[in-house]
């Protein structure tokens, strides 16, 4: 339709009937653009997101997604996989790129050209970091949000603010010490990592090692949440988290990943998940508010990729948990051999025994353990065959 033939026609013809209106008078179309152009734009971002991103950002948004690769240096194509893979959504051709995109690209992209990294290993780069700050940035966020709501905390109604008021000065005072925090922490992983790497073999070591690999799930946990209060819940899935975050670092293993009612951690030194195991056992034993626990480890060759560990060692891990008594640790063959080998556990109990009777007789103390292993009845395990299982505990 042309502006000529939108201007011929009586009044009423080109009036637009309000079904709304009370009256079902008849309304000049001037009338309904102007109000449509006064009511907010579903697109538009809103005003205190848009000012918390310019704070958190430190800049304004300035180009399209093309605009900002141009300005890069880099193909549209290759600016679209690296925002996928930091895990953010399409924006189509919205003016939604600040400055720090455009140094981000040119960064990742220049490591790129410089040979420092291939095209994929840019793009591994740029999706294991932005799927572990993005976990990062929602628990941070989950946690301030519930202190706002928190009535011994700060009660929004008493200052006259909103809660989505408070989060402007909230994000201001708190994102230099957070940012500060997480480059000290980062460092201190990337120093502990490199320092894996020093101490392996060789580069093969790196990527395919053997490891205690160990998982850690809370008994009858589907029961429990149709039990539970959703916070109840919430609290106890936390402070499970927590408590077996902590073992696991303060016994020198490093936290895989949680799946909520379950753990993965790993070690390089089979005495050391041991020792996460029955302690995870012990200390969830006192907490009348846990349920019980089972605990498998496995030890084998482990690949390792992005901070997660795949492969068969990994599966027998969690086919032993599944089949451990309550409040027990299951071990595979392979770990008990390599406690036997680390002078951790006997061998068998009966050469135990002789070394024992062997250093009586001679006046000498036995060897010390710090585990006992039992084996116990061989049974199939799902895609994995036959295994023999032995139960893991402290040597009185």
């Amino acid at each position: 339709m042309t502006a000529d033939d939108a201007g011929s026609g009586t009044a009423e013809e080109r009036g637009v009937r309000d079904a709304a209106a009370p009256d079902g008078a008849v309304r000049d179309p001037g009338e309904r653009e102007r109000a449509a152009a006064d009511a907010p734009d579903e697109d538009e971002p809103d005003p205190i997101a848009l000012r918390l991103e310019q704070l958190i950002l430190g800049a304004e948004r300035r180009y399209t997604p093309f605009q900002a690769a141009r300005s890069a240096g880099v193909s549209v194509e290759l600016a679209t996989r690296f925002w996928r893979a930091m895990g953010f959504a399409d924006i189509g051709q919205a003016k939604a790129l600040t400055e720090a995109d455009v140094l981000a690209l040119r960064r990742l992209s220049g490591l790129v050209e410089a040979g420092l990294l291939s095209e994929p290993m840019a793009i591994q780069v740029a999706r294991s970091t932005g799927q572990t700050t993005a976990r990062l940035a929602d628990w941070q966020m989950d946690s301030f949000l519930e202190g706002l709501t928190d009535p011994q905390e700060i009660d929004p109604q008493e200052i006259g603010m909103t809660r989505t008021e408070i989060a402007y000065p909230l994000v201001e005072l708190l994102l230099p010490e957070l940012e500060e925090f997480l480059v000290y922490v980062y460092r201190r992983q990337l120093a502990a990592a490199t320092g894996r790497v020093v101490q392996a073999a060789d580069d093969a070591e790196m990527v395919d090692r053997r490891l205690a690999v160990g998982f850690a799930d809370l008994v009858s946990f589907t029961r429990l949440t149709r039990r539970l209060e959703e916070e109840e819940l919430g609290e106890l899935v936390e402070a499970f988290e927590t408590t077996a975050a902590d073992l696991v670092a303060a016994h020198g293993g490093r936290l895989i990943k949680t799946l909520g009612d379950e753990v993965l951690y790993a070690a390089d030194d089979a005495g050391i998940a041991a020792e996460i195991g029955l302690r995870l056992i012990e200390t969830l034993t006192h907490d009348e508010t846990m349920p019980e626990l089972r605990v498998g480890i496995a030890f084998g060759t482990v690949t390792t990729r992005m901070g997660d560990v795949f492969g068969t060692t990994v599966n027998l891990a969690s086919r032993l948990t599944s089949i451990a008594p309550k409040n027990a640790v299951l071990v595979d063959g392979a770990f008990a051999e390599e406690l036997g080998r680390t002078g951790d556990a006997p061998v068998s109990e009966a050469e135990a025994a002789e070394q024992a009777a062997a250093a009586e007789k001679e006046g000498e103390e036995p060897p010390s353990y710090r585990f006992a292993l039992q084996p116990m009845w061989q049974r199939p395990v799902r895609g994995l065959g036959v295994v023999e299982p032995w139960l893991l505990s402290r040597r009185a």
